[in-house]
């Protein structure tokens, strides 16, 4: 049985997050194909949406195949952020969802991201005027706190229903503990507590067995999936099998089906942004999908110099001859 956020229907438990540089429109898209539940593009300024920048108004292009969608707006001004809400409705999202969660420094100097989470009536606030500007859903991306010391995120999560949130995600980790420790999921077990809204668990989901156990304990509705996804979008379907009742183990594609994920994904890259830009955004996602493979230290280096479909082309050929060649290692 999968989520239901607003009026919003969504077939399945496995959503994927917003990622700053990483979740782009063929990244989604792609995910999407794999069961992807659920999407969010990636962060938008509503400040820079105030000034029609060409690079924001990009990131909220929505392609019918990754829906339904979110639309990500990040900032600390009520007023601002109802603004770039009802301007995102021109890219007709099927929710809005605000960013309370970024740790990083460019943002949460300004007041946004995680730092809001030192502030529950701005939180409030936002979330508020946002609900009033736009006809679609309101999400919030909460952490779960600022530091070990505000661990506030049921709180948080409280003003944020009442407020007229209708659903949040909770990474399980604070701001100061940026990716690195293990995450808490005890906190999303008290947020799903605090609040009657759906829950969605995001931290340390790397798979379909860690998704299981994360709904089973925390009791949130359905998880949320990021770095576990990036290089393997199959991650939804090996997720959704697992999910199904049957508790399948669904394997991963060998390496020439992870290369056709691979070329396919960037050819959308290419169709959405233009070869000699994609190709360089392309490098990192490359580098993601060789993860394993032999040879895959070599081949990653080798991605880093992308500049040409038919350079990527000559690199795949080379790497799926390496995976009949024994000898070389695997990093």
């Amino acid at each position: 049985m999968g989520l239901k956020i607003g009026g919003i229907e969504l077939a399945g438990r496995a959503v994927l997050a917003p990622m700053a540089g990483a979740g782009d429109r063929a990244f989604r898209e792609t995910c999407a194909r794999f069961g992807a539940a659920y999407t969010v593009s990636e962060m938008v300024s509503a400040k820079a949406l105030e000034f029609g920048d060409k690079k924001t108004l990009e990131l909220m292009e929505l392609g019918e195949e990754a829906r339904p969608a979110a639309i990500q707006i990040f900032g600390s001004e009520p007023p601002v952020m109802a603004r770039a809400a009802e301007k995102a409705m021109a890219f007709s999202p099927d929710a809005i969802d605000i960013n309370m969660g970024c740790p990083a420094p460019k943002i949460t100097g300004s007041g946004a991201g995680s730092a809001l989470m030192k502030n529950p009536p701005l939180c409030g606030a936002i979330v508020a005027a946002v609900a009033a500007a736009v006809p679609v859903p309101v999400t919030v991306k909460l952490r779960a706190g600022w530091d070990e010391g505000s661990v506030n995120a049921p709180q948080v999560a409280a003003v944020c229903e009442r407020a007229g949130a209708a659903a949040v995600a909770v990474h399980a980790r604070t701001r100061a503990q940026q990716y690195a420790p293990p995450a808490d999921w005890s906190v999303i077990r008290a947020v799903r507590q605090a609040v009657k809204i759906p829950v969605v668990g995001n931290g340390d989901v790397t798979g379909a067995q860690a998704a299981a156990l994360m709904l089973e304990r925390t009791g949130c509705d359905a998880v949320m999936v990021g770095r576990a996804a990036l290089g393997s979008p199959w991650v939804f379907l090996q997720i959704n099998a697992y999910l199904d009742g049957s508790c399948r183990i669904v394997p991963p594609p060998g390496p020439a089906g992870r290369m056709l994920v691979m070329m396919r994904q960037v050819e959308r890259m290419c169709r959405y942004k233009g070869e000699r830009r994609a190709m360089r955004e392309a490098r990192k996602h490359v580098a993601w999908y060789l993860r394993g493979l032999r040879g895959a230290a070599q081949f990653r280096r080798r991605a880093g110099f992308l500049e040409t479909r038919e350079d990527l082309k000559k690199l795949v050929r080379d790497v799926l001859a390496a995976q009949k060649a024994p000898g070389d290692e695997t990093t």
